[in-house]
């Protein structure tokens, strides 16, 4: 009976996106406990691989965050590559309205981050956390929804984060890359100096590609650069063939293989290790500090703003049409739906103030968490109440 109830709620669409909420809940009731201590003790257990002169020494939360979160931006390279070769990143025309909306999605809620941390240099290295788009939670509010969402809504939202998440990355490369190791760099050019040669010899296995991935994450890690790219950087160079007697390309069996894992276990360990939040002496004034107010009102209002105002915009001057059956209501709340940060925004957050810490930190995790909450909710009742244009 248990094990049945468990395989039901895995098949669920929204499944992952519930399990990054209670997640985030058990952390804040962790945080805000008894437990407060075993779960701080816990996040900074010291981690450390030696080989030789060569050493990797972190706590366990560098390990989820810089570790566990290059398998998932792995996840994300692969999803992008498959999607521009053979998805909807390949057909110009359902591009274009997308792209647009995520470039609306990315830049109006830096620029409000901007306009009420202006005066702050500490606090504008903070300027990308309401960029972000969750793809999980805001893909589970849709399936939440059932049929009432027409499926030219579901890929538009899909084909915006996706777009978004390569927004992220880029945005993660040049502007939080941190002094540079000339000699890991290095290293890093020689592993994907092999992993071009691989594929360019048509190696099919995924092993050798896994190997040299690793050693080229450590080189990442070493050299100043965010070691998550090196996840990216690997799945731009897993074979998109198939083997005989295959219906699934390679790059597609990796990322069902490793889909489960990421969604199931990577994504809710991050959630859990980034999202504990003392409420002990918080008030309003604490959101209402400028570093978590122009991070909730960039994810709320920036998003709506330029999600759904550059969407507008395009289709009114032709350079793109309404989705299908989709309504512009139904367009307004997928784009309150963008405002659900979390698990970018929280990743974000981690490498523009890990070198801060203090109260600063707990002010970004507390507008995220306001912003991503009020954006699900809104969004969810507007699509609840909406109707599709074709219906109408």
């Amino acid at each position: 009976m248990i094990f049945k109830a468990l395989s039901d709620f895995l098949r669920l669409e929204a499944s992952g996106g519930i399990l990054l909420f209670l997640a985030a809940a058990l952390a804040m009731i962790a945080e805000n406990s008894a437990a407060h201590g075993l779960y701080g003790s816990l996040l900074h257990i010291p981690v450390e691989i030696r080989f030789g002169a060569f050493q990797i020494a972190k706590p366990l939360l560098l390990w989820i965050n810089d570790g566990l979160m290059a398998v998932f931006f792995f996840l994300i390279g692969l999803e992008v590559k498959r999607e521009i070769l053979d998805g909807e990143l390949s057909e110009p025309s359902r591009v274009v309205l997308p792209v647009i909306a995520a470039i609306g999605g990315m830049s109006v809620p830096a620029l409000i981050y901007a306009w009420l941390n202006w005066d702050n240099t500490t606090a504008m290295m903070g300027w990308a956390i309401p960029s972000a788009t969750d793809i999980a939670f805001s893909l589970a509010v849709l399936a939440l929804l059932g049929s009432r969402i027409p499926n030219a809504l579901k890929l538009f939202l899909m084909t915006l984060a996706i777009v978004d998440d390569l927004g992220a990355i880029i945005i993660i490369a040049i502007f939080y890359t941190s002094d540079l190791s000339p000699y890991s760099l290095v290293i890093a050019s020689i592993a994907i100096a092999v992993l071009f040669t691989l594929n360019r010899k048509g190696v099919l296995a995924h092993t050798p590609y896994i190997l040299v991935g690793i050693i080229l994450w450590a080189a990442v890690l070493k050299s100043g650069v965010h070691a998550t790219l090196a996840g990216v950087i690997t799945a731009m160079f897993i074979p998109f063939t198939k083997q005989d007697n295959e219906k699934l390309t390679q790059l597609e069996i990796l990322e069902n293989d490793i889909h489960p894992a990421v969604i199931y276990g990577i994504l809710p360990l991050f959630a859990f290790a980034n999202t504990g939040v003392s409420l002990d002496g918080l008030s309003l004034d604490s959101l209402l500090h400028p570093v978590p107010l122009g991070i909730a009102a960039g994810l709320f209002f920036g998003n709506q703003l330029g999600v759904f105002g550059l969407s507008w915009l395009a289709i009114k001057l032709g350079i793109s049409k309404l989705p299908q059956d989709v309504s512009w209501l139904q367009l307004y709340g997928v784009a309150s739906l963008c405002g659900i940060g979390f698990t970018m925004s929280l990743f974000i957050s981690s490498l523009a103030f890990e070198s801060v810490g203090g109260s600063l930190a707990v002010d970004d995790r507390l507008g995220i968490l306001a912003g991503s909450l009020l954006s699900a909710v809104v969004g969810y009742l507007v699509l609840r109440f909406a109707r599709s244009s074709h219906s109408a």
